[in-house]
């Protein structure tokens, strides 16, 4: 399937940076040694692929999904073959004290790359969920930051998200205040980040549920009212390399918006999508019709499709990469933009959200909304959008 004819494209975004400094890159790769956390996630699978095929020192892989750690070996194995340098990989939990030994054991990495992330905005639905997003989007982040430091790695690189741009969901608001943890962390350790669109048919994604529906035979559902930017896997692998190898510290490496990369609705693809499977998309009119029509509709070579306008907490209007009173770098790579960053985060603040979360974490009861102020004491601008409704309530 062609993913960039679907998100309306006729070439990859960072061919031209990547060809450009290829000869560096892979110096670089081939020279070093690396650790990938969260590596077999749709993002990680891709990082891990451009690193892979230019053959590093070490690479190493932890993920705590064991059947996609399978598949990346697989995928590795099928379109790259083997390398010289020592590559394995190890199915666990970066909170756990499984993890915490296997670090202890060696943990001499040049660069760490940490991928791992709740990235749904339906994750915060929930008091419980979403206390496990500020563990995994924020603590663990500050955990293998600190083993990273001891250790002496070289960089380390995360993954942010354009959500965390003037923030509306607690996702995106949980990112953010990673991004704050880093920079305190910054004035030990050399740090670069990546914030960037939509990656297409990543794992959990809307469109990765469109070949979902197809496979279980159900109708397709997707707004029509929200337009977003979107990234092939590979590119989505290329970036956070690009950000890992070249950021200079406190950088974060965003996809320059141009008219090679549009903007294009869930229900755009939609139509495309089934088109490219030799579908015709039928519009229904509820849910109920959309699920009883699927056997007719399918043999006329037509598929039952549910197009509507979103209402769910957390969505936002418009995607932006940076916010106006960010510093720019615009000019040192052709489609790679740079958010420069000085060390700027307040210590107090910090500590008192670390404080409170363990407090709530030790008493076992918290709410929502008590987490929620807590945000709101981060980030005074969060724009939090609480409609009452979740995707979880939809098809």
């Amino acid at each position: 399937m062609n993913i960039l004819k679907l998100i309306g494209r006729q070439a990859e975004i960072f061919e031209n940076d990547i060809l450009k400094h290829e000869k560096e890159l892979s110096s670089i790769v081939n020279n070093s040694s690396f650790l990938i956390i969260g590596g077999a996630g749709s993002i990680g699978q891709a990082v891990t692929k451009e690193i892979f095929k230019r053959n590093p020192s070490k690479i190493h892989v932890v993920d705590i999904s064991e059947n996609n750690m399978v598949e990346l070996v697989r995928d590795l194995r099928s379109s790259y073959g083997y390398i010289d340098g020592d590559f394995q990989t190890f199915a666990l939990d970066i909170g756990s004290i499984e993890y915490d030994a296997f670090i202890q054991s060696d943990g001499k990495y040049d660069y760490v790359l940490n991928l791992s992330a709740l990235k749904h905005v339906r994750s915060e639905k929930d008091p419980f969920t979403l206390m496990r997003m500020i563990d995994v989007n924020i603590f663990n982040t500050e955990k293998t930051l600190q083993q990273s430091i001891e250790n002496g790695t070289k960089k380390y690189f995360c993954v942010s998200t354009d959500k965390a741009a003037n923030p509306v969901n607690m996702m995106g608001a949980s990112k953010r205040i990673m991004e704050m943890y880093l920079m305190r962390k910054s004035k030990e350790i050399k740090i670069s980040t990546a914030r960037f669109a939509n990656v297409a048919f990543s794992d959990g994604s809307l469109l990765h549920g469109f070949n979902q529906r197809i496979i279980k035979r159900q109708p397709i559902v997707a707004p029509n009212d929200i337009k977003r930017y979107f990234v092939t896997p590979k590119e989505s692998g290329e970036l956070c390399l690009m950000s890992c190898i070249f950021g200079e510290n406190r950088d974060i490496f965003f996809p320059k918006l141009s008219e090679g990369l549009h903007l294009i609705s869930f229900s755009d693809i939609a139509v495309k999508y089934l088109q490219e499977i030799g579908f015709e998309a039928y519009l229904c009119e509820s849910e109920e019709e959309a699920r009883n029509k699927v056997e007719s509709l399918a043999k006329e070579k037509k598929w039952p499709c549910l197009f509507t306008g979103s209402d769910t907490t957390g969505e936002k209007d418009f995607e932006e990469f940076f916010t106006d009173s960010e510093v720019l770098n615009m000019d040192r790579f052709d489609n790679l933009g740079i958010i420069k960053n000085e060390a700027i985060f307040s210590f107090e603040k910090l500590e008192e959200f670390t404080a409170n979360i363990e407090l709530m974490k030790s008493n076992k009861k918290w709410d929502k909304e008590e987490i929620v102020n807590l945000f709101h004491k981060m980030i005074p601008n969060f724009g939090h959008k609480e409609t009452g409704k979740y995707l979880d309530s939809k098809m």
